[in-house]
């Protein structure tokens, strides 16, 4: 009897622990996902070795395509938990921020002419140019938010309405184009490598920001600003500074996503490149089950939350759900596993499981 109460004890006391973690509910869709894919069409896992254009082998299918797709929205998920944390608000222009610094790699890149044999300058370069820009939006947005105190949501929505506008203008209203066949390597494949290079670049981002937030006292900071602005002043923080902060970062990975949006087809269309994207970073970040309204942040569960979101996306896809119905399917869905996810909800499925354990104790 004694042991029977142990081990029901036990089994009551893993269970709580699993559901307060916050990596249970996006591991769970995530899999709730998978498992429903596995169930309706099979074939949604296969994954088949062909070869590209260029005669290169190149893996094909819908899990590749999630681990592609999902890559840059993983990497934007980086900067927008760290805004979102630090500033109690979402960044809305980052789609907008994406268009801008493809065009800036663009103009770098091709100079005054749309269709260059070669390439003006090299693409590292190009992109580090780039990467200073985007961080420069950044830091314009997080200025309007720290220094003049207005809402992230509002403060961004002055880049999201003219974003593309600007990224028009960059390259006077024109599609440049780049035939160089490595500048398409960053997008798709690496020759002899069947992985989509996205994926490694997203691990590197990945890495950076884990060996930064472990040797670093950017974790700590960000969530004492986003906790508590004021107590957080009072100990000798910089609330101001690390909310731009933030913002740079995010306008870092920007920068990153922009690289590898324009390398896919070596050209941009400023009106169609990243749209809503900033909708599904901002989802990953939610779906991972980190307050909204900033503080406490898990980059992990974020990062899970925007392949999960692409899993989501990708599926609605496989079974042929029309482009404008997209985003409605996707709300439906995500409202629900966002409530799920929202830390009151887990604390009373928590609080669940010890009562049905106690009473089957007391049997």
């Amino acid at each position: 009897m004694g042991n029977n109460t142990a081990k029901k004890s036990g089994e009551s006391s893993f269970l709580t622990n699993l559901t307060r973690n916050q990596l249970f509910i996006p591991m769970a869709a995530l899999l709730l996902l998978l498992v429903f894919n596995l169930i309706m069409d099979p074939s949604f896992f296969k994954i088949t070795l062909g070869y590209n254009s260029a005669g290169n082998p190149v893996l094909s299918g819908f899990l590749i395509t999630i681990l592609d797709s999902g890559s840059e929205l993983a990497i934007l998920a980086i900067g927008m938990t760290l805004v979102t944390a630090a500033s109690g608000g979402q960044d809305i222009s980052v789609g907008a921020a994406i268009a801008i610094s493809g065009s800036v790699l663009l103009r770098m890149l091709c100079g005054t002419n749309t269709r260059p044999e070669t390439l003006v300058m090299p693409v590292i370069l190009a992109f580090l140019i780039t990467c200073v820009v985007a961080m420069l939006f950044g830091a314009f947005n997080g200025t309007l938010v720290a220094v003049f105190g207005i809402q992230p949501m509002v403060a961004t929505l002055i880049l999201y309405t003219a974003g593309r506008s600007i990224a028009a203008w960059i390259n006077n209203n024109e599609l440049p184009i780049i035939t160089e066949p490595s500048f398409a390597y960053y997008g798709n494949y690496i020759p002899g490598c069947p992985i989509p290079t996205p994926f490694f670049i997203a691990i590197i981002c990945v890495v950076v920001i884990a060996l930064v937030l472990k040797f670093t006292t950017l974790r700590l900071y960000t969530q004492a600003v986003g906790i508590n602005e004021y107590s957080a002043k009072l100990n000798g923080l910089n609330p101001v500074f690390i909310k731009i902060m933030s913002f740079v970062i995010l306008g870092l990975c920007v920068a990153v996503v922009g690289l590898i949006k324009v390398s896919r087809f070596s050209t941009i269309n400023y009106s169609v490149i990243a749209k809503d994207i900033e909708m599904d970073a901002i989802l990953a970040v939610a779906l991972g089950g980190n307050a909204l309204s900033g503080g406490k942040f898990n980059m992990t569960a974020s990062i899970i939350g925007a392949y999960v979101i692409q899993c989501l996306t990708t599926t609605l896809y496989k079974f042929d759900v029309q482009a404008d119905a997209l985003p409605a399917y996707k709300a439906i869905v995500v409202i629900a596993l966002v409530v799920l996810s929202a830390p009151i909800v887990r604390e009373k499925l928590a609080k669940l499981m010890p009562k049905s354990g106690n009473r089957e104790v007391a049997e």
